[in-house]
């Protein structure tokens, strides 16, 4: 497996900053562009979803589709991107091969819209020769949880999911890594250095390091 053009690791510290980075990242991403999202249970994937689903301008109400598989979000007319790309949210904890992602025809609708692919890696890296990886880790509880899916979110809950009460204020890492020509550099995200420093609208995110890229040996 090749290894990635950059690594970035960043320290969130509520809901509602990982939201605001999803966002800022959502507002660069283009059609076709696939991400791998990994996270145990209550890591923020619907959360940091649902703030790409933002940035993306696509149609609200993101939730988990861990029983249905896929779910498509459209891209919004009167929204902050008219005529950018739709969302296709996928869970893929329930599949076992990229034979069965294939079955699902992610490639049909990848030429008008982001991928996004829970438990996605060692299934989808064929659909696209560029990625990012994305990997959200809790502070508590990661190892215990990291093989159980989390449960989806109740419809017409609050915008931002996810986070069990309790846990609002608890650090989360979330590591991106980039790979394929697309992202052979990290993209510089509205208002803020690289996947670093600021995100705006969600003040400072103390401990971002930037991590220097893996390579093969």
């Amino acid at each position: 497996m090749s290894a990635p053009a950059w690594e970035r690791s960043l320290e969130v510290h509520t809901a509602a900053q990982t939201h605001a980075l999803a966002a800022a990242l959502g507002a660069v991403l283009e059609t076709g562009d696939l991400l791998v999202l990994t996270g145990e249970l209550g890591a923020g994937k619907t959360t940091f979803t649902q703030g790409l689903g933002e940035g993306l301008g696509v149609r609200a109400g993101i939730i988990s589709p861990t029983f249905v598989l896929v779910r498509i979000h459209p891209n919004l007319p009167g929204g902050p991107r008219p005529g950018g790309p739709d969302l296709v949210h996928v869970d893929a904890y329930r599949l076992e091969s990229a034979a069965e992602i294939d079955d699902i025809d992610l490639e049909n609708t990848m030429d008008s819209s982001v991928t996004v692919v829970e438990w996605g890696r060692g299934r989808v890296e064929h659909l696209s020769d560029s990625r990012l990886e994305v990997e959200l880790h809790r502070t508590r509880g990661g190892a215990a949880s990291a093989e159980t899916p989390e449960a989806p979110a109740e419809i017409g809950a609050s915008p931002v999911l996810d986070f069990d009460t309790d846990d609002d204020d608890e650090p989360r890492t979330v590591v991106i890594r980039g790979f394929g020509p697309r992202w052979a550099e990290a993209p510089t995200l509205p208002g803020a250095e690289p996947l670093s420093g600021t995100m705006p609208g969600a003040g400072p995110l103390p401990g971002t390091t930037p991590q220097t890229p893996e390579r093969n040996p």
